[in-house]
């Protein structure tokens, strides 16, 4: 463990100054972007470090992080700083001089923080949140902190916390702008009124809310087979069930004000707009669409507003329209033609990163290159044949893409990039090289739309990973040799078609990695000495091919810590009974289990399903079980039935006290 600051708070700058001309890109590690935001220690109460475990390159741009940090600093007395996963160089570097895990705003070490809250888009991130503990000099196991900071997960990996437990305090399920502020009201009263309890006492404060999950107080037993009997709470005064925290008036949280400006590279040189939240589309295997239930638009003024506002204050040359599926905005043609217009005389482009095949059209494809700058365009119809996509629930047809991708060469774009998955429930070999069949269709067309023989077609493939609280939560997962050897015969049918193979290009991964992401998604507590043990083992950063070692992985399940090991089999590709006990069972998305049960069974018949926001209720729980409601364009609600009490009165009270204050 390294030793901590002499000064609580005080900056480690000048100790990580002098090993920064050792490791690559240090300008990463450096701070002072624009948009930045500095406060004095002492001026501040209550002080979080954020955290997106994965590269400053990948963390940076990442929305919720900004989101939280900006929503943090606005309060009074209260402090937000960030931090990201230090690379291998640089961290063999501060264990050598005992320099501690620092932020990239004041270089304060993180241990000297009330609360660390770290956003989990996948499971893969888990070992890097064991380096930034430990470098800090903070115990990894959650029950050996006394005067420690609170550690609180967040994000989609979040909704199953079960293989973390043993290293988190807490983890909240949900939108984080009314939680971080609900969290923070708590702690701050906690420590004017002298920490009352301890740890314990506001650790139980924070449980008692009903919507932030507390893994010490709640119990697991086993089955002699391995399977969970139950998850019970510890004491009488905590929540059997633990529910998501849903923001509904998206309009009234226009974040990022200010987006922070990279001083390093990073994936994404954009400013950002999400414009809307949620997914009604129902495909099966896709978890953040399933998790974010109901759907919520953003106005088009206040998209416009966000717009002008970023780009005055970041000088970023396009704009990112984000959502899960961005042109399922009810009024999409109206934001992207006024955008167009607003900008059309300068260097501005507009970009849908996420775009459903069904939902472009030519005069989505006119605004969106207005100013002769096309970004590129990503489709993603995952499946290759109709067969399977009726599985998974993606009501796209063969025409449907022809007919976009049409309009997308004649358009003036010359490489679409289409996404896919292998290893899908009820998968066969002839249903993924029906993805060759597609990719050569749609250079055909581009050829002929477009007069041109320079046309491209990049196909890119993941393996598909059951994840909780969707359809495919009970599925078994494909092994990764039956997932490779799919994959090399999509490679060789492409390598074969001598009029088109060569204008496809093909990206994919081993299957390797997607075991081990199975296995943290829908593991229980037992998985957490496998992460520990691989963690000691040197695992790090294991979403970078580069540095996953799929051996490593495997040795620390078979052996754990101290003879600890696990079936990876058993958690992977082992298919579930509808009657056993999840490992989040007892965390409440707001999906019926029977509606997800039930939408499995017709995945398994070849049943599709619509879009609920345009057919009758299909009663998947969501709007009734936790009071929300489906908005869709100005006037922003669709009738639905009268909707069930929210399960927390405590957390409704001061969730309306904290909105009250936003709006003030």
């Amino acid at each position: 463990m390294n030793p901590r600051v002499a000064v609580r708070g005080a900056s480690i700058f000048n100790e990580l100054e002098t090993l920064l001309p050792f490791v690559s890109k240090p300008i990463q590690y450096v701070g002072g972007e624009l948009n930045a935001v500095s406060k004095a220690w002492d001026e501040t109460d209550v002080r979080w470090v954020l955290m997106y475990p994965d590269a400053y390159e990948v963390g940076s741009p990442n929305q919720g992080v900004q989101i939280l940090y900006e929503v943090l600093n606005e309060q009074d007395r209260v402090l937000a700083e960030r931090t990201y996963a230090v690379w291998p160089d640089l961290e063999e570097l501060m264990r050598e001089n005992g320099v501690p895990q620092f932020t990239v705003d004041a270089h304060r070490n993180i241990a000297d923080f009330d609360l660390i809250g770290l956003s989990f888009s996948t499971e893969l991130g888990y070992t890097n949140m064991l380096t930034a503990l430990d470098l800090a000099g903070i115990p990894l196991h959650a029950d050996q902190r006394t005067s420690h900071p609170i550690v609180i997960a967040g994000g989609h990996a979040a909704f199953n916390p079960e293989p973390i437990a043993q290293f988190i305090d807490a983890a909240v399920l949900g939108d984080g702008e009314e939680a971080v502020l609900l969290i923070t009201e708590i702690v701050k009263r906690w420590k004017s009124d002298g920490e009352p309890g301890g740890r314990e006492g506001v650790l139980l404060e924070l449980a008692q809310t009903g919507c932030v999950y507390v893994p010490r107080f709640y119990n697991v037993e086993y089955l002699a087979d391995g399977r969970i009997q139950r998850v019970t709470p510890n004491r009488p005064d905590v929540p059997w069930r633990i529910t998501k925290f849903t923001l509904m008036d998206l309009d009234a949280w226009p974040y990022p004000k200010a987006p922070l400006v990279p001083l390093a590279e990073t994936v994404h040189e954009r400013m950002s707009v999400e414009i809307f939240r949620g997914c009604t589309r129902g495909c099966r295997f896709c978890q953040a669409g399933m998790i974010t239930r109901p759907v919520r638009e953003r106005s088009i003024t206040g998209i416009a507003d966000m717009v002008e506002n970023g780009l005055c204050k970041t000088g970023f040359e396009e704009v990112g329209l984000l959502s899960l599926s961005s042109a399922d905005h009810s009024e999409i043609a109206d934001i992207a033609r006024n955008l167009a217009d607003r900008y059309e005389q300068t260097q501005t482009s507009l970009s849908l990163p996420s775009t459903r095949v069904d939902a472009f059209n030519v005069d989505l494809a006119n605004e969106l290159s207005r100013n002769g700058r096309r970004s590129g365009l990503t489709f993603a119809p995952e499946g290759g044949s109709e067969r399977i996509r009726r599985v998974i629930n993606k009501l796209v047809s063969e025409e449907d893409l022809i007919r976009t991708v049409t309009t997308a060469y004649s358009n003036g774009w010359r490489n679409v990039k289409l996404y896919f998955m292998c290893g899908l429930p009820t998968e066969t070999d002839e249903d993924v090289l029906q993805i060759a069949t597609m990719a050569r269709e749609v250079i055909r067309a581009g050829r002929e739309a477009s007069g041109r023989r320079d046309i491209k077609c990049t196909v890119s493939i993941g393996g598909f990973v059951p994840k909780p609280h969707t359809p495919f939560q009970w599925a078994a997962q494909l092994d990764h040799e039956s997932t490779d050897a799919r994959l090399h015969k999509l490679k060789d049918a492409i390598r074969a078609d001598r009029e088109f193979g060569k204008a496809i290009g093909l990206r994919y991964h081993d299957g390797k990695p997607g075991i081990v992401e199975g296995l943290l998604s829908r593991g229980d507590r037992r998985v957490g000495n496998v992460i520990e043990a691989a963690w000691r083992d040197g695992a790090r950063f294991d979403g970078w091919s580069e540095h996953f070692s799929f051996d490593q992985w495997m040795r620390a399940a078979e052996i754990g810590l101290e003879g600890t090991g696990v079936s990876v089999d058993w958690f992977t590709i082992r298919e579930r009974e509808y009657t056993e006990v999840l490992p989040w069972n007892h965390l409440d998305s707001g999906l019926d289990a029977e509606w997800l049960w039930e939408d499995w069974q017709d995945a398994l018949t070849e049943v599709a399903v619509d879009d609920c926001r345009w057919t009758p209720c299909f009663d998947c729980g969501v709007c009734d079980q936790l009071s929300t409601e489906i908005q869709v364009g100005p006037t922003g609600v669709v009738d639905l039935p009268m909707p069930a009490p929210r399960p927390s009165p405590v957390l409704l009270d001061r969730v309306e006290e904290i909105d009250r204050a936003a709006r003030a």
